[in-house]
C-alpha cells in the first residue's frame, strides 16, 4: 500500500541548490495520493474537540476544506491582504525574503471557538504563529494544527512549541 511520501515530488536544488523542494501537486492530482493526504490529517482529528477550521491561501484551502466538510465543521480562509471584501484584521510576518501581510475577516471566529489550523506544509512556522496571533485577536482557542508535510531542519514545530501538531509526513531536512 502507498503512503503519502510516494506520491510527494521531490525536487533537488530548487529553488537553490541545497534544498530539496516537496511539491505537494503531484499528491493532490492523484485521487489516491489526496485521499491518503486527507484521511491522514482526519485520524489526527479523532478525539479533537473544535468548532472551525482555518486555512491559509491558498494550499490550506485544498486540505482544509475537505476537512471541514467532513466533519461537518465550518471553513475560514486566511487570506494574502487585500484579498477579502469585508472588515479584516491582519498580521506582517517575515518570509525567507522579506515579508507578507495575511488578513481574516473580523467576524470569521466568534470568542471561545475551538480552532483548528490545516496546511499543506509547517517549515519555519511564521505564516502560522501569524494565523495563531490572529485567531487569538478574534477570541478564538487554537486547538490543533495539522499539516500534511513538515520539513523539521527549519524548526517550525519549536517555534509552535506548545499546541498540539501533527503532520502525515515528516521530512528530517530543510
Amino acid at each position: 500500500m502507498k503512503r503519502v511520501e510516494d506520491y510527494v515530488r521531490s525536487i533537488p536544488d530548487f529553488p537553490e541548490e541545497g534544498i530539496i523542494f516537496r511539491d505537494i501537486t503531484t499528491v493532490i492530482q492523484d485521487p489516491d495520493g489526496l485521499q491518503l493526504a486527507v484521511d491522514g490529517i482526519l485520524k489526527s482529528l479523532e478525539g479533537v474537540d473544535f468548532d472551525v477550521v482555518v486555512g491559509p491561501e491558498s494550499r490550506g484551502f485544498i486540505f482544509g476544506v475537505p476537512i471541514a466538510y467532513s466533519l461537518h465543521k465550518g471553513f475560514v480562509p486566511v487570506r494574502k491582504k487585500g484579498k477579502l471584501p469585508c472588515e479584516t484584521i491582519s498580521r506582517e510576518y517575515e518570509l525567507e525574503y522579506g515579508t507578507a501581510v495575511i488578513e481574516m475577516h473580523k467576524d470569521s471566529i466568534k470568542p471561545g471557538q475551538k480552532v483548528v489550523i490545516v496546511d499543506d506544509l509547517i517549515a519555519t512556522g511564521g505564516t502560522i504563529e501569524a494565523i495563531i496571533e490572529l485567531i487569538k485577536e478574534l477570541g478564538g482557542e487554537v486547538v490543533k494544527l495539522c499539516f500534511v508535510m513538515e520539513l523539521a531542519g527549519l524548526k517550525g514545530r519549536e517555534r509552535l512549541a506548545g499546541y498540539d501538531m501533527s503532520s502525515v509526513v515528516t521530512y528530517e531536512g530543510k
